[in-house]
């Protein structure tokens, strides 16, 4: 239940050189913008101008086919690998957490431990790891395999993958460091502790050789929608960033997944659901209508239909573009995504041409176009309903897009008492309104989840 003086969360979906996939193509636009450092200090000190809980990046560790078929028409085939980036960004900001996509399908435990565990450190504990399972085949061909992994599978190995970084952030204690000189002793080993993990996917000794980090351990965060992958969040996940559209969809996906947590011994406020959301911000909403129409006007139709093509994991260049999108089987692709595009194209009636152009600016996400009031009113009602706890905020075009929503939005956000004057504390955990972590949670979580089924 949402209590008085509750306030938002935000983050800041910063997506190269925005969320619309012809971002790039605007004059106001750095085209280079997702391989451009000093471009993205711009931007990421723009969101901490305006204290936004953290940025958030996504990835993918290859480019998918759409972008190969586009004919180099698409932008999104060039980005800097995100562990990287975030570590240069942390020199440079001071407060607003750093969280970033990285896959446990072509990963390894040890690695993702040692990489965020090191980020949080350097960032005096900021750090995120945005824990998925990769939806684009094209991943798999990077890394020695001719077929995608299933997407069973893909969650199978997630689960086991969770447990181990969890457990390998927690081989150190909060007070395992003693830096005693005098005494000649640096740490005290019986605060450090192998792990001795060995299970289907995985076999790891530990223990991590990075020190138990500012924030216990960073901020796990978690983007799937399948049922997998709800379950998957409910027992590891301290934020949830999710694709729903409109309100009653909000509501349910809210309700299902903090209804979960009771089974593995968690509580609401362990968790934090944050929709993504996609404002166009103008003084007037014919303003704001005209910028979205500046965007549109520069999609390239066979980019959008590549676009769809692979989020709805079929090809649809078989199909009439002025006919109804078609019924679908599930692919090995993103369940949770396909379900939103089928909903949303029954729900308006589109076309595979409309549809295709519907979420070249939003990917499934919940866009709004308005002025100030008028998208503060759509958040408060969200954040009133109990649709969300804040919102991952996907602008449009990089930098223009976050800098409206900044000094147009968040005034009035504040004005209602819905969002900070300054930040709370300095990690990211803190700032989320988060706990400190306990050792041994997630494991004790999922020996209990055991003994239920």
């Amino acid at each position: 239940m949402r209590q008085p003086g509750d306030k938002m969360r935000l983050g800041a979906f910063l997506t190269a050189t925005g969320q619309h996939i012809a971002a790039w193509r605007h004059p106001d636009v750095q085209a280079d913008g997702g391989i451009n450092l000093q471009e993205y200090i711009r931007i990421v000190k723009i969101a901490e101008a305006g204290k936004f809980d953290m940025m958030f990046l996504a990835d993918n560790a290859g480019i998918w086919d759409r972008e190969l078929e586009s004919d180099g028409r698409s932008s999104r085939a060039g980005y800097f690998e995100p562990i990287t980036l975030l570590s240069a960004l942390s020199a440079v900001t001071e407060k607003i957490g750093l969280v970033a996509t990285a896959t446990t399908s072509f990963n390894e435990p040890y690695t993702i431990a040692r990489k965020y565990a090191s980020l949080d450190h350097l960032s005096g504990g900021r750090a995120g790891w945005n824990l998925v399972t990769s939806a684009n085949a094209a991943e798999a061909y990077n890394y020695g395999l001719d077929v995608h992994l299933l997407h069973a599978e893909r969650y199978n190995r997630a689960e086991e993958f969770a447990d181990v970084v969890t457990g390998l952030w927690e081989t150190w204690e909060d007070d395992a460091l003693l830096f005693d000189k005098e005494g000649g002793r640096f740490f005290d080993p019986d605060k450090l502790k192998l792990l001795n993990h060995a299970g289907k996917y995985f076999k790891v000794r530990g223990p991590l050789n990075v020190p138990r980090t500012p924030q216990g351990r960073p901020v796990m965060v978690q983007a799937g929608s399948s049922e997998p992958g709800k379950e998957l969040a409910a027992r590891t996940a301290e934020v949830v960033f999710t694709a729903q559209p409109k309100l009653e969809d909000g509501i349910a996906f809210y309700a299902d997944l903090k209804g979960r947590l009771a089974r593995y011994g968690r509580t609401p406020c362990e968790l934090k659901i944050m929709p993504g959301l996609s404002p166009v911000v103008g003084a007037t909403r014919e303003e704001a209508q005209a910028k979205f129409r500046e965007l549109q006007d520069l999609i390239d139709p066979d980019v959008a239909l590549g676009m769809l093509s692979s989020m709805a994991g079929h090809d649809l260049s078989g199909y009439p573009l002025d006919g109804p999108f078609p019924d679908l089987s599930d692919s090995d692709s993103g369940k949770g995504r396909l379900k939103v595009l089928t909903d949303t194209a029954r729900r308006e009636n589109m076309t595979i041409r409309e549809l295709a152009n519907h979420i070249a600016g939003t990917r499934g996400h919940n866009l709004v176009i308005g002025t100030p009031t008028e998208i503060a009113d759509q958040m408060e009602e969200w954040f009133a309903s109990e649709a969300a706890d804040g919102f991952n905020i996907m602008p449009q075009a990089l930098p223009g897009s976050l800098s409206d929503f900044v000094d147009l939005v968040i005034p009035e956000l504040r004005k209602r008492g819905l969002f900070r004057d300054e930040y709370e504390g300095t990690t990211l955990r803190e700032n989320l309104g988060l706990p400190w972590p306990e050792l041994g949670g997630v494991r004790r979580a999922a020996k209990q989840d055991a003994s239920l089924t």
